[in-house]
Parts: C-alpha cells; sequence; structure tokens
C-alpha cells in the first residue's frame, strides 16, 4: 500500500470518528429565558448548585426571592431577581418549631409524643402555606410585576414543588413546569404520579422498608391515611381563594403536581427502594456531588496529624446550629475517648467536655472531607445532600435524624448496612460510643456503602447532564406533555376499572340468571307432561 493511500485512510478514520462524536453528541438549546421560583433553605442550596449549571451554558435567568430571605441574595451574577413582600420570615418559624421539635423527641417515643409532634408540625405546614399564598395573592394582584413578567416571553418555570405558589403561577402564565426535588406539600412526589401499592412502598415518615408484615402494612395504611387527611383538611384550603380567583376554572394542588413536564428527582435506585415510575420522573440523586478538592492548609494538617486512626467529621446540616446542651456534653466526651481526630460544625455553646482531639467549627467543606482517604465515619443527621455524598464517597454514616425526611432517607442506608441509626431521644454517652466503635470496626459498614458508591457511579449519563438535558428538553419542544399520562384525568372508579367490573359482574349474573330461568323454565314443563299422561 502507497504512502498515499495510506494518509487518506488516516483522514477518513478521523473524518468517521469525529463524525461518530458529532452524532453522539445531544442537540443543544440555545440560551433559554427561565423563571426560577424557589424555596430557602437547604432546598435553595441544591436549586443554586442547578441554576449556576444552567448559567454556565447560556441560559437566562430570573429569581423570585422573599425580601426576608435567609439564603438567595437579591444581587447575584447567576441571575436577575424580583423580590415579594412576605409578612413573616420563615427561618425564625422554621427555627422555633425545630427547637420545639427536637424537646419533644427528647421525651421519648410513645403514642402522646406522636401525637404532639404531628399536630405541631400540621400547624407549621397550614402557617406556612397560608403566608405563601397570600404573599403569592399579592403578587398576582400587582399588575406591573404581572405585565412584566407576561411580557420576559420566558420558556418555562422552574420551580419547588414543596410549596405551591410556584405551580400556580406558572399556570396564570400558562407556561411549561421543570420541578425541583421530590418532596410535595404532602409528602413525596411519587405518590400523587405514579402507582404506589402500599404493600411494599413505604409511606415517608412511617419508619418502614420495602419488606412489610401484615402489621407493618397496616401501619403504612395508617401513615398514608394521615397525609391524605393533611392534603386534603390542613393545606388544600390555604389555596382555596387564590387558585379560584386566579386561576380559569379553578384549580387545586395535586392536579397541578401532575400537570408538570418534567421532576427532576434528587433521588436514585441505589438509594430508594425500587417502585413504579413515571416516564416525565428524571432522576438525577447525586448531581450536586464532584469529586475531592484539596483541604485548606490547616485542615489538611489536622487531618493528617491524625494518621492512621483517621478522621471522623459531624455536622446536622443547615437548619440545627447545635444540639441541646447535655447531649453536645455527651457526644463531646465520647469525642475526647476516641484516637480519632474530629471536626465538628457546632455554632452553639461550646460543650464543657471537649477533648483536644476535637475541631469545632462554623462551617466545613464536607464534599472534599468527605472524599479525604483519612475519613472514616460520618456523624450526620439525614439531610438528602449528606447521604448522597455519603454514598458518592464511600463513607458510613451514623446517623441522628431530627425532623423531615431524615429519618426515612438514614433508613435507606441503614437497610442496606451502610449505616446505623440512633434517635435523638436514645442519644447518650454509651449508645453514641456504642455506635461510633461499631462503624469504626465492623468493615461491613465501609464495605457496603462502598458498593454503593460503585453501582452510583456507573451511569450512562452524569446526573447533573440529565438535570441540564431536561431542562433544555422541555424549552427545545415547549413543554413535555407526551410524557404525561392520561391516568389523571379518570374517575377513580374507571382508574381501577370497578366500573368495568360491575359490568362484567351484572353480565355473569345476568347469565347465570337467565340459565337458572330456562332450567326452571324447562323442568316445570316436563313436570306438566309427566302430569298430563298420568291424568
Amino acid at each position: 500500500m502507497s504512502m498515499g493511500t495510506m494518509s487518506l485512510h488516516r483522514v477518513c478514520g478521523v473524518f468517521v470518528f469525529l463524525s461518530l462524536c458529532l452524532i453522539s453528541i445531544p442537540p443543544r438549546c440555545h440560551g433559554g429565558n427561565i423563571l426560577v421560583f424557589p424555596l430557602d433553605g437547604s432546598h435553595w442550596v441544591n436549586m443554586k448548585i442547578l441554576l449556576e449549571e444552567l448559567h454556565a451554558r447560556g441560559h437566562n435567568l430570573t429569581v423570585i426571592r422573599e425580601d426576608n430571605s435567609w439564603y438567595i441574595p437579591e444581587k447575584s451574577p447567576l441571575y436577575t431577581s424580583i423580590t415579594f413582600d412576605s409578612k413573616e420570615s420563615f427561618e425564625d418559624m422554621l427555627g422555633a418549631f425545630l427547637q420545639e421539635h427536637m424537646k419533644m423527641q427528647r421525651e421519648g417515643a410513645s403514642p402522646l409524643t406522636f401525637f404532639k409532634v404531628t399536630t405541631h408540625f400540621m400547624y407549621l405546614l397550614s402557617h406556612a402555606h397560608s403566608l405563601w399564598a397570600d404573599a403569592t395573592i399579592k403578587m398576582l394582584e400587582d399588575q406591573n410585576m404581572m405585565n412584566s413578567l407576561k411580557n420576559s416571553n420566558y420558556d418555562l418555570v422552574l420551580t419547588d414543588p414543596a410549596v405551591a405558589h410556584g405551580l400556580v403561577l406558572a399556570k396564570y402564565l400558562k407556561l411549561p413546569i421543570v420541578l425541583n426535588v421530590r418532596w410535595i406539600t404532602s409528602g413525596e412526589g411519587h405518590f400523587v404520579l405514579a402507582p404506589s401499592p402500599l404493600s411494599y412502598i413505604p409511606v415517608p415518615g412511617s419508619g418502614l422498608t420495602d419488606k412489610m408484615n401484615f402489621i407493618q402494612r397496616v401501619k403504612n395504611m395508617l401513615f398514608h391515611s394521615i397525609i391524605l387527611f393533611q392534603q386534603k383538611f390542613v393545606l388544600e384550603p390555604c389555596y382555596e381563594t387564590l387558585c379560584n380567583k386566579y386561576i380559569e376554572g379553578g384549580c387545586d394542588i395535586i392536579s397541578l403536581l401532575q400537570e408538570a413536564d418534567i421532576w427532576l428527582f434528587r433521588s436514585d435506585f441505589v438509594f430508594d427502594f425500587p417502585r413504579p415510575t413515571m416516564p416525565n420522573i428524571v432522576y438525577i440523586g447525586g448531581f450536586q456531588c464532584k469529586p475531592a478538592q484539596p483541604l485548606p492548609a490547616d485542615l489538611e494538617d489536622f487531618v493528617q496529624s491524625a494518621g492512621e486512626h483517621g478522621v471522623i467529621i459531624m455536622t446536622l446540616g443547615t437548619l440545627v446550629n447545635a444540639l441541646p446542651k447535655e447531649v453536645a456534653n455527651e457526644i463531646a466526651s465520647v469525642f475526647a475517648r476516641l484516637p480519632q481526630k474530629v471536626i465538628w460544625r457546632h455554632k452553639g455553646e461550646r460543650p464543657s467536655t471537649l477533648g483536644n482531639n476535637t475541631l469545632i467549627v462554623d462551617w466545613m467543606p464536607q464534599k472534599d472531607l468527605l472524599g479525604h482517604p483519612q475519613t472514616r465515619v460520618f456523624v450526620a443527621h439525614g439531610g438528602t445532600n449528606g447521604v448522597q455524598e455519603a454514598i458518592y464517597h464511600g463513607v458510613p454514616v451514623l446517623g441522628i435524624p431530627l425532623f423531615f425526611d431524615q429519618y426515612d432517607n438514614l433508613l435507606r442506608l441503614q437497610d442496606r448496612g451502610a449505616a446505623k441509626i440512633l434517635q435523638l431521644g436514645d442519644v447518650n454517652g454509651k449508645t453514641f460510643e456504642q455506635g461510633i466503635k461499631e462503624l469504626l470496626h465492623q468493615d461491613s459498614y465501609r464495605q457496603n456503602i462502598q458498593r454503593m458508591s460503585r453501582l452510583h457511579r456507573d451511569q450512562p449519563m452524569a446526573p447533573m447532564d440529565q438535570a441540564v438535558f431536561w431542562v433544555e428538553y422541555v424549552i427545545r419542544h415547549k413543554g413535555a406533555p407526551h410524557l404525561r399520562t392520561e391516568a389523571y384525568k379518570m374517575p377513580w372508579y374507571s382508574y381501577y376499572c370497578l366500573d368495568v367490573l360491575l359490568l362484567l359482574l351484572t353480565a355473569v349474573t345476568v347469565l347465570l340468571m337467565s340459565t337458572v330461568a330456562v332450567f326452571q323454565f324447562l323442568c316445570c314443563r316436563r313436570k306438566r307432561k309427566a302430569k298430563s299422561k298420568q291424568n
């Protein structure tokens, strides 16, 4: 073969390779115009990560925020903001609730404690949603703001389904909706989207897994009833005036949730239990996770000083600055007796039993510490971010769940042998020390969570790329109604085919009765003939 022919073959090979690469790249979306209506607090932390990626890819973002927002700044290089007035700081309201909630948990598990916690939580929900509904009404009555929103030609609304204000606004503006996170006004999004048999799908808050005996299935049904009651009688009334006055034909929150074009669920089936799903649910669990970056020099020196014993890190998330004083002192005394070094995010009163091996910090680079080879155990409250980062980096978890979905998150790790749960009411020096030592010295915990880490990372497409692709998909196609099922429009008796069953039972009954009638007629006729012959 001549040199010219060989060169031609190389050129052709390179051309074919480049062509295949170009074909494999999904179509890009020209910069979209996205209206973002987030929820403050830890939900915003995740929303911001997604906004950073959307901004980097050329999309124009407008964020609606409260005037007393505690995490969402008015000015940002990522977005322009629209600020609305709110009557009350949700941060103050939530802070008071959390302190009272922890106090009740320390009373110990009992039916009375459960009743107090449940009623307290329902009051918080009702009050918070009423405030958000009132704030949304004020926005809709501001004609200048509404005209500005209508004239801005947004491509979609990206919002948080845990509160309904973004849903109502999107409906009012007649825009496609992308929902971020799986938590809704009451419970978890799967339960309003996909078939959810209560025989093997645990209801949030029930503390159950997908393996339930008879008594546990009864408990699961009762918890589902509480959530239905909460949605129907606690939350829906908060939005009645808003829906009836501003949405043509009225609306209800569940229907608005079901009309969403795409749901970005911060979960996956390495973490969650297998269950039926829907084509417009996109699983982006761990989308915020990235390889660890180098630690600041002083923190790296502290970590390395632990030697072969390694490091334990502890944080209770963004909402809780400190545990009750007596609990913090018990935990500090256990840390002081361990050979490991400890990094503890703690903003409360400094524990009197603190040892020299424990470093108290106001903030820690959690992702980078979890990815550090010296980290042995993660003591955490069980928030979604921390749990998914622990899975990504393969660090076993000692969980102290405090509220909301935290126990359910930790339960999924514990069921797979990757975590151990300590209820706040049971935390003392003895139980905490036993839990820490169990995770440090039983290799199965680390092996199990590292297996989860390998499964989580083994994906054809990074979760963040999936999230951005589907947001851009909605922009390109002006929605995704073809991914929504028609089942939501069916009455319950049609959904379960009770009308069909009734028809079939009626037909069978008529057939049986007709057959019996024919036999009776024939028997009577034969008897009459027999009597005639005898006469």
